[in-house]
């Protein structure tokens, strides 16, 4: 199922652990968010937006985003293996729909896919390939629309956009702040003011915030020992891992684990 099209409450997706959208990552799969209920804040391409219902968030694999939603939330989350290589979309898109014929029909094509993934029936895989070109196409049309025209960007959000897109970057893999504002051709300073402008925060807190992500992810979902934690995600030891871990959780890495 791993290879094929995913339904998941947004409660699920997470298993109850906010940090997994709220910090900013990435994510190897597609994801399509459906907000049905609930306000909060997006952090994506060099920009922060407010999201409300009936907001449908694309956010392409490997793209950089934070979702802050709340506990009183509500939506689904489809999780789309790129396999089909249609898209031709590379940037985030957040869609507001306001027209109940195009909210009826996501919520259609979504809870479709959620009873075939139930039902379990001959040729799922098929199915669920089907149903996602459905939800797709969907996202196309939406995407084609006047109203959901992107904004002019500004110099700050430009800059930004790009400082988002190279944390992902293998050859920026550990780089700090002052060496992205360099590869950028900025000051680490105006790299700060730009994006405390552009999105509330400095650059330093959204590469703690995705590297504090890594860290939890890290110590939750593998088994590798903190030490190798550490050396992976480019500490200088073992005991400046576990400070970090410690000053921005309150936690100690074995108690993550064990709360995982």
């Amino acid at each position: 199922m791993s290879d094929c099209l995913q339904i998941k409450s947004l409660t699920n997706f997470t298993n109850g652990q906010d940090w997994r959208l709220s910090l900013l990552h990435d994510d190897p799969f597609d994801l399509l968010i459906w907000v049905t209920r609930g306000q909060g804040l997006l952090h994506t391409d060099g920009l922060r937006r407010g999201v409300g219902a009936h907001n449908a968030i694309l956010i392409p694999h490997g793209q950089v985003f934070a979702l802050d939603m709340g506990r009183q939330a509500n939506g689904l989350v489809a999780i789309m293996p790129p396999i089909h290589n249609s898209w031709g979309i590379e940037k985030a898109h957040q869609l507001r729909i306001r027209d109940a014929r195009q909210i009826a029909q996501l919520s259609g094509f979504i809870e479709a896919a959620q009873r075939e993934i139930s039902d379990d029936q001959p040729f799922l895989e098929a199915a669920l390939s089907a149903h996602q070109r459905l939800i797709e196409v969907w996202v196309r049309r939406q995407i084609s629309r006047p109203e959901h025209s992107p904004a002019k960007q500004n110099a700050s959000i430009r800059l930004i956009s790009r400082f988002f897109a190279n944390m992902t970057a293998p050859e920026l893999k550990g780089a700090t702040m002052a060496q992205h504002a360099q590869q950028l051709g900025v000051t680490p300073t105006h790299l700060a003011r730009a994006s405390r402008t552009a999105t509330g925060v400095t650059a330093a807190d959204h590469l703690t915030a995705r590297l504090l992500h890594q860290t939890q992810t890290a110590l939750i979902d593998t088994k590798l020992s903190a030490k190798d934690i550490a050396t992976h995600l480019n500490f200088g030891s073992a005991a400046y891992f576990t400070r970090f871990v410690q000053q921005h959780t309150g936690q100690t890495p074995t108690q993550i684990r064990q709360s995982g």
